[in-house]
């Protein structure tokens, strides 16, 4: 058997730099950390890899005030008393929602409630797409919202052509939701005491 050439522990010199410290074991994790983070930059992108595209964001709600609404004013102008915005046919894009009115001295003149998508071309003005109350209905409309899809209205009225203008005697809380092409309006009549 022969013997072997390396040295016995007892015959090893006493070196400190060979003995592993914690300051070493920190050093030489920093170092391995860098080495890593430098291949990873370094590394050339799969063949034919692009971006992932973003999701596009959903157009501007359409402008109330550009809009041609179907309301006969009399020569005089209309005043848009309400409007809200919200995605109703669930494309994506919000649809704006307006009620409208002719402008009048005094009182408060039956109002419509339409629905404005935009304008087909770069720059065009919003369209009316739907009308949910003409103006012919002699509604006037105290609350207006989007929620969950729906258009949803609290309409004052009358219950018949004897009760005076100042004072409407019928309430009704009005909801429209996007159905097969055409919205659909539910209603829940209230008694409204004056």
């Amino acid at each position: 058997m022969q013997p072997s050439a390396a040295p016995e522990p007892a015959d090893l010199p006493d070196l400190a730099h060979t003995r592993a410290r914690p300051a070493h074991w920190l050093a030489t994790a920093t170092a391995t950390a860098a080495v890593v983070a430098l291949a990873g930059l370094l590394q050339p992108g799969p063949a034919g890899a692009t971006a992932a595209p973003e999701a596009p964001r959903p157009a501007p709600a359409p402008e109330a005030a550009d809009a041609d609404y179907p309301l006969e004013c009399g020569g005089g102008p209309h005043k848009i008393a309400k409007r809200v915005s919200g995605d109703l046919d669930g494309d994506g894009n919000p649809e704006t929602v307006a009620v409208v009115h002719c402008e009048a001295g005094a009182g408060t003149p039956p109002g419509g409630i339409y629905v404005l998508t935009r304008g087909k071309g770069t720059g065009a003005p919003a369209r009316v797409v739907a009308t949910l109350v003409a103006p012919d209905e002699h509604r006037n409309v105290t609350g207006l919202a989007v929620r969950d899809g729906a258009v949803h209205a609290t309409l004052l009225g009358y219950s018949s052509p004897d009760v005076p203008t100042c004072c409407p005697d019928e309430k009704e809380q009005v909801s429209w939701v996007w159905q097969g092409g055409a919205f659909v309006r539910a209603t829940r009549a209230e008694a409204f005491s004056a």
